[in-house]
């Protein structure tokens, strides 16, 4: 029989790094934890050859001690966790620092030559630390500012079957760069400094506030085309920057999402991010945003991964929901914009303080103030007038009004305009007071009818039920029909009505009308894979959402169709009081506007 036998500590730390160290990045990720953790008001950071030859991260912090370099550089030794808390079963839990394991320098000493050297504050000499893959090379005084030096060189220079897996020096120095953003947008108080091969690349001051720092080093146009988030619920707090729904990208990379100040990358806060953009965006398209979620430290366990950068929550339920809506609500304030925003001037016209009645968030106009046209009416009422020229357009399709209804004094200044004409049978032209409006008619009566759709269920709250004739058992296994039977008053809340029906089966009583022609066993198998990997059940409201979402494509103006005078305005005036109009249901802009400006540059009169 094998003997049991304790592991050498230099193969115990390599085993270790194989968890916390696997590329440049996670590396140069710990020690910036380090040097935030320390207090640092700057921290600059060196690479070579993206990382592979060189990562090296100094601070401004409040530097460590000959004798306390040395603990630093053992396993498990760490200043993150108060002494008073030492031994404490809810040590973790309640950890307000970036690291707590202790295991970053000690892995990164044992698969690197790692140069170590700090000043603590007040020091006359700083201290130097030399670890060769494991093995101390050398250590002696050194001349620096206060703070830490921290130099990785020849990262597993002898671990070959680990340097064979690292890809190439762009693609090290891509992972890196994201890195140092994602730690740059979490503390905007700090500046940050990155050098590659000899070439600054990034450079942040400290002291910026959270949206300008967002923006800087993301995209500068975020700032025109991005609301700013503010929600706080039961003791927890969501803010950032959510870019509007026409400004997304083609892919996800540019989602960045931080709880308690860290950096994750988490699969249930992702989620809640395409289900606040659901019906907003294109399937192949994704949202350009920067969440911070602040959550009392005992209600997320950060003790999850060796990386952090997964986390998980006492209520993901809680937390997808208030995530989901905290998103709704920013961009239903600012859906009033596309990517090419109105002119400030034209904005200040529309703005007027009437006697409005307050209407509930979900509902209220898009432009605040007086609505011109109809002031008193719901978005559930507003597709009245469309309604009316519906029936005419059908009877006539090919046929356009000799004359428009007459407006009332002052249309001019209405935010869309007033209707001028029709362009390709797809476009509708309006001259508003500040320039030319181009609406796509298809795009924009999309949004008006998913809007009156959502709106017609937002009466009650409790979304239309379709019973069925006979009702259908589903069969699934047992661990999911535990899954579903603990869901079943939420899902009548959708219009969804489920019984346990034996210990592998579900008896399904009713389905949201909406869902009426739906197969019941790929709804209830989809709900289920839902609960288990995420544990919320708001897949079917999102299927709801998406259902109402091709319902309003299908039944909608198509491009094409030939709209008389009448009927263009009336689409305008409908447009002006429907929340998230300024996009269709595939986040591609409903509208632009061409200011007087920018016509007279086209004609070169300016």
């Amino acid at each position: 029989m094998p003997t049991i036998r304790r592991l050498p500590e230099t193969l115990v730390n390599r085993i270790a790094a194989g968890e916390v160290v696997e590329r440049p990045a996670a590396a140069l990720k710990e020690l910036i934890e380090n040097a935030v953790d320390a207090g640092s008001t700057r921290i600059a950071v060196r690479l070579g050859e993206g990382g592979l030859s060189l990562v090296e991260v100094t601070d401004d912090g409040c530097g460590m001690s000959p004798a306390e370099m040395e603990l630093a550089l053992e396993r498990h030794a760490t200043s993150k966790l108060p002494e008073s808390l030492v031994g404490e079963d809810g040590a973790i839990e309640l950890v307000a620092t970036l690291g707590f394991r202790g295991e970053a320098l000690p892995s990164i000493a044992s698969v690197a030559r790692l140069t170590l050297e700090s000043r603590p504050i007040g020091a006359d000499q700083g201290w130097r630390r030399v670890v060769d893959h494991g093995a101390l090379a050398e250590e002696g005084p050194a001349a620096l500012p206060p703070g830490t030096r921290v130099r990785v060189e020849r990262l597993f220079a002898k671990v070959p079957a680990r340097r064979k897996f690292l890809r190439s020096a762009r693609s090290e120095y891509a992972a890196c760069l994201d890195v140092v953003r994602r730690l740059a947008m979490a503390r905007p108080d700090v500046g940050f400094v990155l050098e590659h091969d000899g070439r600054r690349v990034l450079s942040v001051q400290g002291g910026e506030g959270l949206e300008p720092r967002v923006a800087q080093l993301i995209a500068r146009e975020l700032a025109d085309n991005a609301v700013a988030i503010g929600l706080e619920r039961e003791g927890m707090h969501l803010g950032g920057v959510a870019g509007l729904p026409t400004y997304n990208r083609g892919v996800a990379d540019h989602q960045y999402l931080f709880v308690n100040g860290r950096p994750v990358k988490d699969r249930l806060l992702a989620g809640a991010v395409r289900g606040a953009y659901a019906d907003m965006l294109a399937r192949d398209r994704h949202a350009v945003l920067a969440l911070f979620l602040t959550i009392p430290p005992g209600e997320v366990d950060v003790n999850v991964h060796p990386a952090k950068t997964e986390v998980r929550f006492r209520d993901p339920v809680g937390v997808r929901g208030f995530i989901v809506s905290g998103l709704r609500e920013a961009l239903a304030g600012g859906d009033r914009r596309t990517t090419q925003a109105p002119a400030q001037a034209a904005m200040d016209r529309w703005v007027r303080e009437g006697d409005q009645a307050e209407t509930a968030p979900a509902l209220r106009s898009i432009f605040t103030g007086r609505d011109w046209s109809a002031p008193r009416l719901r978005v559930s009422e507003a597709g009245q007038a469309w309604k009316g020229y519906e029936g005419e357009v059908m009877a006539a399709p090919s046929g356009r009004a000799e004359q428009a209804a007459p407006l009332e004094e002052g249309a001019e200044h209405f935010p869309l305009g007033v209707a001028r004409g029709q362009v390709a049978n797809t476009y509708i032209v309006a001259e508003a007071a500040d320039g030319l409006v181009i609406v796509d008619q298809h795009a924009a009566h999309e949004r008006l009818v998913l809007e009156r759709l959502r709106a017609a269920g937002a009466g009650d709250g409790v979304a239309a039920s379709q019973a069925l004739l006979m009702p259908e058992v589903v069969e699934l296994a047992e661990p999911d029909c535990d899954r579903l039977e603990a869901q079943v008053e939420q899902f009548a809340a959708f219009g969804l009505t489920l019984e346990r029906f034996g210990p592998s089966a579900m008896l399904v009583r009713a389905m949201p009308a909406a869902l009426a022609q739906g197969d019941p066993h790929a709804l209830l198998q989809d709900l289920a894979d839902d609960l288990a990997q995420n544990g919320a059940a708001l897949l079917l409201e999102e299927r709801i959402e998406h259902v109402l979402a091709t319902m309003a494509c299908r039944g909608s103006v198509r491009a094409g169709r030939t709209l008389s005078v009448a009927e263009m305005n009336a689409l305008l005036r409908e447009m002006e009081r429907t929340p998230r109009s300024g996009q269709c249901n595939h986040g591609r802009p409903t509208w632009v506007k061409l200011a007087h400006g920018d016509i007279e540059k086209l004609f070169g009169r300016k």
